[in-house]
């Protein structure tokens, strides 16, 4: 096996079982790169930008990322698979908190509000497909409207800044924007899942889910330890600011399939709103589009979770 590549992706997991040391129980040779990252997207370009110029989440799985394991929405993770662009795992997903976010003197007070509003989201990205799913049953088509903002941390910057009045936040974004003032107009918690490049060996990845699924029971138990750890992936002109003391567990990985149904629904609800100009075809089918680990270690029995 060689050097296992991952990339964190603002959660708690990945710094806490490198923490206890259950990477290494494992017995993982591996390190962490950053796939947060941005683009070179403003809020004043995005509108004049053509759509094939935006850049989101589908896009840099689509140019190849550096980690051999990451994270995004299951969306975007679902259309990269079925395009070639790498494999979803599909052993576990994962649940994000996320929310749409309202400036505090905005007035903006209720999801009906939102109507003809333009919401900051990323491209391709969770929060563009988090938004629509979300205001699916508040309001009709044609009073969603959406402003592609950039990355993660730039949304955060645009709506903290004052630059604009509405953004899609989820993780631990989502918690700094509450602790700050910022309103919560509407809940849009989203689906994640691993996208795994094809040189990944199983055993692993294998290894890799045993590790996670130890720091789960970890952050279930006690999560308040380690929210200190969202620094690690904040922009640095946040980490004065931020009272981790106040922030929630965020994401939490449920060790269940993601199935061939999640699949064909998720690709056909995405068909239905032309997230994709070219729509479905020459799209893999699930069995050529995702992969599964060897069996997955489990921890040494009777041994209990540390950090109780």
């Amino acid at each position: 096996m060689g050097k296992l590549i991952i990339g964190p992706h603002m959660r708690l997991h990945e710094w806490v079982a490198e923490e206890k040391g259950y990477f290494r129980d494992e017995g993982l040779d591996y390190e962490f790169t950053d796939t947060t990252g941005g683009s070179p997207l403003s809020v004043k370009s995005a509108a004049e930008l053509p759509r094939d110029q935006v850049r989101g989440a589908y896009q840099t799985i689509e140019a190849g990322r550096a980690s051999m394991v990451s994270s995004a929405c299951h969306w975007t993770v679902n259309m990269a698979a079925a395009a070639g662009h790498g494999r979803l795992w599909a052993d576990c997903y994962s649940v994000t908190p996320g929310g749409v976010f309202a400036s505090p003197d905005s007035g903006v007070r209720a999801p009906e509000d939102l109507a003809g509003r333009p919401i900051t989201v990323g491209y391709q990205s969770g929060s563009h497909y988090a938004t629509i799913q979300a205001l699916e049953p508040v309001l009709e088509r044609d009073a969603i409207r959406l402003h592609f903002g950039g990355m993660l941390f730039q949304r955060l910057e645009l709506l903290v800044d004052g630059e604009v009045e509405l953004a899609t936040l989820f993780g631990g974004p989502l918690y700094l924007a509450e602790q700050l003032g910022f309103r919560k107009i509407l809940d849009c918690s989203f689906m994640i899942t691993a996208t795994v490049r094809a040189d990944t060996d199983a055993a692993d990845l294998a290894g890799f889910g045993a590790a996670l699924r130890r720091a789960q029971a970890d952050i279930d138990l006690h999560h308040q330890k380690y929210t200190h750890y969202y620094r690690n992936e904040f922009p640095q002109r946040f980490r004065d600011t931020m009272d981790t003391r106040t922030f929630g567990p965020g994401e939490r990985i449920v060790f269940s399939p993601y199935t061939r149904a999640m699949y064909d629904a998720s690709q056909q609800w995405i068909e239905s709103w032309n997230i994709f100009d070219e729509g479905l075809a020459g799209r893999k089918c699930y069995e050529e589009s995702v992969v599964h680990a060897a069996a997955t270690p489990s921890a040494p029995a009777g041994a209990a979770p540390s950090g109780t």
